[in-house]
């Protein structure tokens, strides 16, 4: 089959990634010269720990994907590194206790360590905490970099053609025109426009069930040892739906957010780059028109959090900013994926986990269309 991608980033690659593995021949066009959204903004974790009990399937068989991916196209830097929820506090602690205890919690590679077993894991963590729940299960790929990595893979197939600096202007059938007036015709054609949602998008699609959010992060100098795992604090139980449970109520009852941590619905996470430096995020915001700006006391009470788990100053930072993602508002979908048209599918919104469930997400694409 002949396959059309609109869109650049992770959806888009993992998409074409499965197209192309199955035989087909791809043309994939990116608006930017380079991808430029939320997939090489964000921290290319593979968060299998946070994920909701129906999305479980899907981050896990994720997960063994990009370990496949990582094995074929080291350029991804795909390392199954796992992740560290450093807790501070009794309730916390709790929440940890709870959901080691489930039915799934040895799927998700949860284990709760005390502070000792915890800095034997990650030796960089020499700071403040009660405990840590490990997750086994969670890794990281180099955002920056693994897309141009996936692209240079797929082209040497000689079934893959990526178009950057090319917009898809109309959708007829399956025949997309694009701005310089180039036909791309198609058996299939496969719109990933990221937070993208008007234009070509409601032209095909309609008013779609989902939403933007925007986050602020940052990066540092690169530190002088290796944090081993990727890093979490407590506030992040508030934001996955995997910790919700009668621990984490209780919490959410009792301990109040730190003020700018609630202001800006903020979690800490936090991983490694292969150079060294320090990815830390983030905050939510929902209400548009957002911000052009950048605001600083996010920036400000993350390094304090970060320095407080290390038990040592941060490297300095080397550049902030800010990213925009599309969040499928309806609970019962993993991401927006409908077929608005014979042979035309649009696949939007998988909310802040994109790079974890990319692949699984294009893999699920592919069967449902039955390349």
């Amino acid at each position: 089959m002949r396959v059309t991608i609109v869109g650049g980033g992770i959806l888009g690659t993992a998409h074409a990634w499965h197209a192309v593995r199955r035989g087909h021949d791809v043309v994939h066009l990116e608006r930017e010269a380079e991808a430029r959204g939320a997939t090489v903004r964000n921290f290319g974790l593979v968060w299998v720990s946070g994920r909701s009990r129906a999305e479980l399937e899907a981050s896990l068989r994720s997960r063994v994907l990009w370990e496949e991916i990582g094995a074929e196209v080291p350029g991804v830097g795909f390392r199954g590194c796992g992740s560290l929820t450093l807790l501070r506090t009794p309730a916390e602690v709790a929440v940890a206790e709870e959901v080691c205890a489930r039915a799934d919690g040895d799927r998700r590679g949860f284990r709760l360590l005390d502070p000792a077993a915890a800095a034997r894991l990650n030796p960089a963590l020499r700071g403040k905490f009660l405990g840590a729940l490990h997750c086994s299960r969670d890794g990281a790929v180099e955002s920056r970099q693994a897309l141009p990595a996936l692209r240079a893979h797929l082209g040497a197939q000689g079934r893959y053609t990526f178009l950057p600096g090319t917009e898809a202007r109309t959708v007829s059938s399956t025949r997309v025109i694009d701005d310089r007036g180039a036909v791309h015709d198609a058996d299939a054609v496969i719109v990933c426009a990221g937070a993208a949602h008007g234009g070509l998008v409601r032209e095909l699609a309609g008013e779609l069930p989902v939403r933007k959010v925007r986050l602020q992060m940052m990066q540092t100098e690169p530190l002088d040892e290796p944090l081993t795992t990727a890093i979490a604090d407590g506030d992040s139980f508030r934001y996955y739906p995997a910790y919700a449970g009668d621990a984490l109520d209780a919490l959410q009852r009792n301990e109040n957010q730190d003020p700018v941590a609630h202001e800006h619905r903020m979690q800490l996470l936090c991983v490694q780059r292969l150079h060294g430096g320090l990815t830390i995020g983030d905050t939510h915001e929902y209400a548009e028109p957002f911000g052009f700006d950048v605001t600083e006391a996010p920036y400000s009470y993350l390094a304090g959090v970060v320095e407080e788990l290390l038990g040592r100053p941060l490297p300095p930072v080397r550049q902030r900013w800010a990213g925009v993602y599309s969040q499928c508002v309806d609970p019962g979908r993993l991401v927006y994926r409908r077929e608005v048209g014979p042979g035309v599918w649009v696949v939007t919104g998988p909310g802040g986990r994109g790079m974890t469930l990319g692949p699984a997400i294009g893999e699920q694409t592919a069967n449902e269309i039955g390349l």
